[in-house]
């Protein structure tokens, strides 16, 4: 009895055996003139990129088929990759017009994260597949940008670190070791990453370990060389300030918080690079704050530089418009893709290098006057592609039509018999139409029957007998002679070779370019620091921006600081500046309260970012900036579930907070918004009450912390670093509340709220139902002891009994602790007939209950 393998045509073997080696991949499998896939491929390629789906005779069965053109296969392959797949392009390694089963095999695997496609690639953003390995409590984290060669590795400490490097990155495709498929880790980030893949692995060591790991899954998806692709180059978490992805999401450095989108976020506004290569590098820069001093003023110095001298930064400019990303070129070239516009590319970017150099000669600044001696012209490789490769070259290899006469000699003969050959045509067909006499004959040529002459029917009884009949047509017959076979021969001959001949000089002239990688990959970097330096001048002059002062000392001194996308996205009115100054021997930690819409939430942004973009060495939207280099920016900002994890609103802020709270120093820069608002009234309060003294007490951290429980104020007033700060307001009968933006001194004990709602357009009945009960509320709380104990500053629980409920286990949480907590004792003496609503009458007499 045949087996079902058996009853399979040998070519559908051969797909299956092909299948069985990528079963995690769609087959493209070449037949002919097109990539077929078939039966689970086949259904799930023909949704994904709506193409007719078909059948195919499977032995006795007839098996799901579709395919799509061999020319336009790349297209199909973007929209797949984009869309999270992986496909294996399956080759014909033989000539299918040879008799017997035409062999094939995958010569490439295309995934999300080593795609070589225009039409998938942002210019301007790095396309990382990244790499995980466990070793114990840590990770080894490997990344690599097969399209410009970079490859970096780390070992990450823990899984918050881990979640933000991998946010940093935003990489395209993760993979993991299929032997860790079930591992708590990695169901959770499979849960919340759309391309990952698991792939076999045997390391050992988390650093080497997925530095090897990676290698080993680059090597089996391109099965060519990958020499452009760096060592790995090993780095470290404290090198530069760690963003986590809470500060990375609530800052919008990258994409903006509600939309995703770029316009509207910190990069959107310093982007003003000119080549793809500046674009990743600023992107890169601004993900990776410094924390050296001296690194920080050098590039200060040079955007200062280019600040100064207007004419040598537009000439740059104006050159670095022209230069095309040398990085993506070279490696196209190196992993034998790239075609001879891609050289073109490569040399008239080299081209304009000199010129560069030149420029930089009127630099002054350290950074610009290093890029201009390290910056390598290439000037052997320019040569050699512009003697050998045409201007205009065809986007194809194949058909020739690239090398420049003069450069082969065996070449020009060639086509000089090609060229000689039209005009042999010219003058047969004229000699043989006099000849015979017949004057509608013809000379023609087709690729199947090669060259031949046509007459037509009504004059075949005029053909000499040397002429030998070759095909009958309709209305005419087809013949050839003993000389017009001899041209034949010696033209498609010497076109063959000329083809043939033009790959190999275009190869090696690849080749030799390709061995230069490392210069040209230098040349890349050199010019994509220049860009950076160049953008960030010009955005500084557009917008104002000053150059900060930064130093290793602990204090933040803004004046007139501005949010930079706020103040660039209302350009029909002015942004009002404000200033921030937070000392570690003065006021450290400002209480900012007052009204919604009033600013506080622009105010705690802007101070951040200005002191970021100090640190990513660019100039800042202040009068004055004196920044003391802080080693973390941390931020909590808003409230959102996370679903996907199973956290409510109130455990995501709680657990953003407690991070903060493990991982801030006294030279971290704290930004808290709303902390507590999570939960009911008194929770909220209190652990924002216990956060602000543990941040002042313990912690000693820069901060700014905005809140709407007014009853923090006398707290702020009375620690010795903390102080009170408001979003002013203006209050009169004419025009009601107006909103200053400005951030004074003091404390307000009103939020305003019903006065924004009004604004928004709520009833006017609800509005006043609303100021009503507000009424109500406030008289009953502030006359309860409440009110009095968070007033009062003697009932403060001193520093050494201090318990936060963040950071003490549940078990201790005893009935006995939370008999003597101040705050609870004083509710037993409530006046309870003084509160009103009802509700909040039955709340209190509920917990009195329970404290009895």
């Amino acid at each position: 009895m045949e087996t079902p393998t058996e009853k399979l045509t040998p070519m559908m073997r051969q797909y299956r055996a092909m299948k069985e080696k990528y079963p995690d991949a769609i087959l493209f499998f070449r037949l002919g003139d097109f990539y077929e896939m078939f039966a689970e491929d086949a259904l799930e390629a023909s949704q994904l990129l709506q193409i007719t789906l078909t059948s195919r005779s499977k032995g006795d069965k007839k098996a799901p088929m579709c395919g799509v053109p061999y020319h336009a296969a790349e297209g199909y392959i973007a929209k797949l990759t984009r869309m999270g797949k992986k496909v294996a392009v399956c080759e014909q390694l033989t000539d299918p017009s040879l008799p017997g089963i035409v062999e094939r095999d995958v010569v490439r695997i295309v995934t999300p994260g080593t795609t070589l496609d225009d039409n998938v690639l942002e210019q301007k953003s790095n396309n990382y597949v990244a790499a995980i390995v466990k070793n114990g409590d840590g990770f080894g984290l490997a990344f690599a940008d097969i399209t410009t060669g970079e490859f970096s590795s780390a070992v990450i400490s823990g899984q918050k670190d881990l979640d933000s490097e991998i946010a940093r990155l935003s990489p395209a495709e993760i993979i993991i070791p299929a032997d860790f498929f079930e591992d708590e880790l990695f169901v959770k980030l499979i849960k919340s990453f759309d391309s990952i893949f698991f792939f076999p692995f045997d390391g050992a060591g988390a650093l080497s370990g997925a530095a090897d790991f990676l290698m080993e899954y680059l090597k089996s998806t391109q099965k060519s060389s990958l020499n452009h692709v760096a060592e790995a180059k090993k780095y470290s978490l404290d090198e530069f300030m760690p963003i986590d992805e809470a500060t990375l999401r609530n800052l919008e450095l990258i994409s903006t918080l509600h939309d995703n989108n770029k316009e509207g976020s910190l990069l959107w506004v310093l982007d003003k690079t000119n080549t793809a290569m500046g674009g990743r590098m600023l992107k890169h820069i601004l993900l990776h704050p410094l924390i050296d001093k001296d690194e920080i003023n050098s590039r200060l110095d040079a955007v200062e530089d280019f600040t100064k001298k207007h004419d040598l930064k537009d000439d740059l400019t104006f050159l670095l418009k022209s230069v095309m990303d040398l990085e993506r070129l070279i490696s196209r070239l190196s992993l034998g893709r790239g075609n001879a516009r891609d050289l073109i590319g490569l040399k008239n970017s080299l081209l304009l290098v000199p010129r560069i150099q030149s420029l930089l000669a009127g630099a002054e600044a350290s950074l610009l006057v290093k890029i201009r001696d390290m910056i390598d012209p290439l000037a052997d490789v320019a040569e050699l592609i512009e003697n050998a490769i045409c201007d205009d070259p065809p986007p194809g290899t194949a058909d020739g039509g690239m090398i420049k006469d003069g450069f082969s000699a065996e070449l020009d003969e060639y086509r000089s018999v090609s060229r000689t050959g039209k005009n042999f045509i010219q003058n047969l067909q004229r000699e043989e139409a006099v000849k015979t006499g017949i004057s509608t004959l013809k000379v023609r040529f087709n690729k199947v029957f090669g060259y031949y002459i046509e007459v037509s029917k009504g004059q075949i009884n005029k053909v000499p007998e040397t002429y030998i009949r070759k095909q009958t047509l309709v209305n005419a017959e087809r013949y050839i002679t003993p000389e017009l076979k001899e041209f034949e021969e010696k033209v498609l001959g010497a076109q063959e070779k000329i083809v043939a001949l033009e790959l190999n000089i275009f190869t090696e002239i690849r080749e030799k370019t390709v061995a230069e990688m490392k210069r040209v990959q230098r040349t890349a970097r050199m010019i994509a620091m220049l860009d950076v330096a160049c953008g960030l001048a010009s955005v500084a002059l557009e917008n104002r921006y000053s150059k900060p002062v930064v130093n290793d000392g602990n204090d933040i001194e803004i004046l007139g600081g501005r949010h930079p996308v706020v103040e660039k996205m209302s350009n029909d009115a002015g942004f009002v500046p404000n200033d921030a100054v937070l000392k570690n021997d003065g006021e450290r930690i400002l209480l900012i309260t007052g009204p919604n819409m009033g600013g506080k939430s622009t105010f705690l942004r802007q101070t951040a970012l200005i002191v970021l973009m100090a640190q990513i060495g660019g100039f800042v939207p202040a009068e004055k900036a004196v920044i003391g280099i802080a080693d973390r920016i941390f931020t909590r900002v808003g409230a959102s579930d996370n679903l996907v994890k199973g956290q409510s609103t109130f455990m995501v802020e709680m657990k953003e907070t407690s991070f903060i709270l493990e991982n801030a120093t006294e030279r971290s820069l704290i930004i808290l918004d709303e902390v507590g608002r999570g939960t009911s009234t008194y929770d909220g309060m209190s652990i924002a009450w216990a956060i602000f003294e543990y941040i002042h007490d313990k912690i000693r951290a820069k901060t700014l912390f905005a809140t709407h429980y007014h009853e923090l104020i006398a707290l702020a007033e009375r620690l010795p670093h903390g102080a009170n700060y408001a979003a002013a307001v203006s209050e009169n009968d004419a025009d009601g509340v107006v909103f200053l933006f400005k951030i004074i001194a003091g404390g307000v004990d009103r939020s305003y709220g019903i006065e924004v709602a009004k604004l928004a357009g709520l009833p006017g009945e609800l509005v006043n139902r609303a100021s009503q009960i507000l009424t109500d509320l406030e008289e009953g709380v502030m006359e309860s002891g409440i009110q009095k104990e968070l007033a009062d500053a003697n009932k403060r629980v001193p520093e050494s009994q201090l318990q936060h409920p963040l950071l003490i286990e549940e078990s201790e949480r005893t009935h006995e602790s939370i008999k003597t907590n101040a705050t609870l004792e004083e509710l037993r003496n409530v006046d309870l007939n003084a509160l009103t609503p009802l509700e909040a009458l039955n709340k209190l007499a509920s917990i009195k209950k329970n404290l009895d």
